[in-house]
């Protein structure tokens, strides 16, 4: 993964979905929501066991169509989770992929980029983000 793709994913996306949102404070997800809001993206938080609550403000869904529309979908699930996700952020139309730190599903993101979509894997906006200069 090269720091332009990251570069044009991060500069050319402002509506995010991000799948495995939590509402607990020591989540990895909980804090890059709240980066990411804090840098002017449009976050929406996904997850069905929390859907009609709130995290940072945000009404949490229970799945990507509730979010959209969107363009990237931010992913917080294991490996072998990420497959239904994207199959729907695909039928959906987003325009990217974005896979968190410890999280490579080659298959998956081959299956992605075939329907067009940008993939980032094994990463995270709220490192990847300062260390760009962004």
């Amino acid at each position: 993964m090269r720091d332009e793709t990251i570069r044009r994913v991060l500069t050319t996306t402002r509506r995010i979905a991000l799948v495995g949102a939590s509402d607990k404070p020591n989540r990895a997800s909980h804090e890059v929501m709240v980066y990411l809001l804090g840098k002017g993206y449009e976050v929406t938080p996904v997850n069905p066991l929390l859907a009609g609550k709130e995290i940072w403000g945000r009404k949490v869904v229970a799945s990507l169509a509730e979010a959209a529309p969107l363009e990237m979908v931010d992913l917080f699930r294991r490996a072998e989770e990420v497959s239904a996700p994207v199959d729907e952020a695909i039928a959906l139309g987003a325009r990217s992929i974005w896979m968190q730190l410890g999280i490579v599903n080659e298959a998956v993101a081959a299956k992605a980029r075939a329907a067009g979509l940008e993939v980032v894997m094994d990463a995270c906006p709220a490192i990847e983000i300062p260390r760009l200069g962004l």
